[in-house]
Parts: C-alpha cells; sequence; structure tokens
C-alpha cells in the first residue's frame, strides 16, 4: 500500500495504517530527538510525544507527500520545548583546551554530532532535515 493510500486511512481513523506510517519513520525520528538531546531515554520520551501529537492532528496534515516533514517538524518542536523545560543547554566551553594548544585544529577534537549541536536552532533544523532527512532544498524551504 502507497504512503498517501496510508495518510488518508490513518486520516479516516485507522490506526493500523498510521502504525505502519509510523514504522516507517521511527528510526528517522529516533535519530533526530537523539541529535538534539544527546540521552537515548529522553528521545525516546520524544519520539513518543511526536507520535502522539501526530496521531491526535493528522486530520491537519494538508498534502500527504510531506508526511515526513510533516512529522519531523512536530518531532523538532517536541524536542525544543523539551530542552526548554528541562533546561539543558550548556554553554560552550572550551574543547579539551583548544585555546591552550592552537597548534591542533578544531577539526581534529570536533566530531560531526558535536559540530551539529553547537549550531543555531534554525540551521540545524536544516541540517538534519537535508543530510539525516534526505530532503530537497525546496521541500527544506
Amino acid at each position: 500500500m502507497s504512503v498517501e493510500k496510508k495518510i488518508k486511512q490513518a486520516k479516516r481513523g485507522n490506526e493500523k495504517a498510521f502504525q505502519e506510517l509510523i514504522q516507517d519513520e521511527k528510526n528517522k525520528l529516533f535519530r533526530m530527538a537523539y541529535l538534539y538531546v544527546k540521552n537515548e531515554d529522553d528521545a525516546l520520551d520524544i519520539v513518543h510525544d511526536t507520535i502522539y501529537k501526530a496521531f491526535i492532528s493528522i486530520k491537519k496534515l494538508k498534502e500527504p507527500q510531506y508526511f515526513s516533514t510533516w512529522i519531523s517538524r512536530i518531532l523538532i518542536n517536541s524536542a525544543l520545548d523539551f530542552i526548554k523545560k528541562n533546561s539543558r543547554i550548556t554553554p560552550y566551553s572550551d574543547v579539551d583546551g583548544f585555546h591552550k594548544d592552537q597548534s591542533i585544529r578544531i577539526e581534529e577534537k570536533l566530531d560531526l554530532v558535536e559540530a551539529i549541536e553547537r549550531l543555531e536552532v534554525q540551521y540545524k533544523t536544516v541540517i538534519i532535515f537535508r543530510y539525516y532527512k534526505d530532503l530537497s532544498i525546496k521541500q527544506i524551504a
């Protein structure tokens, strides 16, 4: 069954169709949530919250082809709400004494996840959509 048919059925209240849609997205959602909170349990909580919100508001989805983007946006908003609620934003600190030893480049000290974490929310979202969700620039816009 195509994704669009599943979405139409889910909009009519078919829980099984919604569950199948979530099965296709769950790994992507978890990885994206983990990028925001860096904690497996918190990421699972965010994913569960996202699925609940999506289930309740599936009827508001206007364009079925954008289901993945729509649910990703719900996840991002849930992750940001979670971060605000739990005040887990940590201030920028030295990266293993980067300022002490200027001869070692910062690229060698950071991994990709840390680099994404340091971005402002709007830039982080674009990077996640483009490289983790594989969306086109038009879809991201």
